[in-house]
């Protein structure tokens, strides 16, 4: 049995090291591509996902059929379904991605040194992107569309339970690429659903350039964990909202409900409220009725329950914990300093805003939080690749190298030192 297993991971490593060979040499072709050819594959693939629609969810209905009897979450198979709604999207998402500008071959910072020669940064792909994701059949192809806008091949490794669906749409793509004269192998799904795919994967440094998780936590850690390559992520999504003792308190209320109950489980929900002491008060008299309207289970520390007692007590754990679902921590500071220490211990880096009319405190804010996304007077809910401009996004990061942030196709690019002369030579 042992001799069979070992055959069978022999077989996996072998599988992921030809699709890993296969994107490398793709790569350099995509790579050197112009911005039409481009284009015309991820118009092409919009295309091959609406005519395709009708099998495409016939596979989805396959795999939906499947995670019932496995008895997925509702939630789950809400993520996993396809419908004609989605398709389109998914069309259209390529379209979107197509009208980007290109950033592949952009020059910046020309600048003519004093020894004659011009010095710039031309921005190039990254080469072989990896990415490992859960449930979602749409982002097979968000994640191929963006790969090859910024001039990368991709391999693509879904969740088993859309194992069907991704196939299908695998095959759009690779009909969309074929037809713009681009290899099919520059978009690659692994077509098995063998857990120990996604450790090769992770141990490919010579065929894959970057690594992108996207999913659950547990998914992120492995990843995180494991990897021998280079890794764009974010790990917890424990966003916060301060409300200044200068702020108004319109906009105060605005900010922090929709910040926590536009929608529960994404990354850029607020999960932790900090009220400064003198306008605690008020924010919670007019607060606290809202979120019991939408069934927000609240959690406050002792200040907090001192003029809410009906609350639930906070524990130590709340404020280290992302809920992605109807819960909020809310702790009353004495200011704006204590929130950014509170900010400073329990934050994930991800997204914090403050609420102030005072110029200097939102300034400090902006400047000493150190987080991917800091904001004024708005909600955390627009920590957005789509709400940032960039069109679409593959992820958020919260590393500090490389990209932070929502990563779009510029952040899928890198660059690299490009020198002009004329026959110059160092004296």
């Amino acid at each position: 049995m042992k001799a069979t297993g070992q055959r069978e991971g022999d077989q996996v490593e072998a599988y992921m090291e030809r699709l890993g060979r296969q994107a490398r040499a793709a790569a350099r072709q995509v790579a050197a591509s112009d911005t039409a050819t481009r284009n015309g594959a991820l118009a092409a693939m919009a295309e091959a996902i609406e005519a395709d629609a009708g099998r495409l969810m016939g596979e989805n209905a396959r795999d939906l059929a499947a995670g019932r009897e496995r008895g997925l979450a509702p939630a789950l198979l809400d993520r996993l379904e396809l419908t004609p709604a989605r398709i389109e999207a998914m069309a259209e998402g390529l379209r979107q991605i197509r009208a980007l500008p290109d950033p592949v071959g952009v020059i910046t910072d020309l600048a003519y040194r004093p020894s004659g020669i011009q010095v710039g940064r031309m921005r190039v792909p990254l080469g072989v992107i990896g990415i490992i994701y859960e449930s979602r059949p749409n982002v097979t192809a968000d994640a191929a569309g963006l790969c090859l806008k910024a001039g990368n091949a991709a391999i693509l490794r879904g969740g088993s339970e859309a194992i069907h669906s991704n196939r299908a749409i695998a095959g759009c793509i690779a009909r969309g690429l074929a037809r713009a004269g681009l290899p099919d192998t520059a978009v690659q799904v692994v077509e098995t659903t063998d857990r120990r795919a996604v450790g090769a994967l992770l141990r490919m440094k010579d065929w894959v350039d970057v690594i992108v998780p996207r999913g659950g936590k547990g998914l992120i850690q492995r990843v995180t964990e494991e990897s021998l390559i280079p890794v764009i992520k974010h790990l917890d999504g424990i966003c916060h909202v301060y409300v200044d003792d200068r702020a108004d308190l319109d906009k105060a209320v605005a900010v922090a409900f929709n910040a926590k109950t536009q929608r529960y489980g994404t990354c850029n929900t607020m999960e932790t409220l900090l009220l400064a002491e003198g306008i605690a008060s008020a924010v919670l008299d007019r607060l606290v009725p809202l979120y019991r309207e939408q069934g927000v289970e609240l959690r406050g520390c002792e200040r907090t329950r001192a003029l809410q007692p009906d609350l639930q007590p906070a524990t130590a754990e709340d404020w280290d914990t992302e809920y992605l679902a109807p819960i909020l921590s809310i702790r009353v500071v004495d200011g704006l300093d204590a929130a950014m220490d509170h900010i400073a211990r329990h934050g994930s880096g991800h997204t914090d805003a403050i609420v102030t009319e005072d110029f200097v405190r939102a300034r400090r804010f902006l400047r000493e939080v150190d987080s991917s996304s800091v904001m004024v007077n708005a909600s955390t809910r627009f920590a957005d690749g789509f709400e940032y401009g960039l069109g679409a996004e593959i992820g958020i990061s919260t590393d500090k190298l490389h990209a932070r942030g929502p990563v779009g196709v510029e952040g899928l690019t890198t660059q690299k030192f490009v020198v002009l002369g004329d026959g110059h030579v160092r004296r």
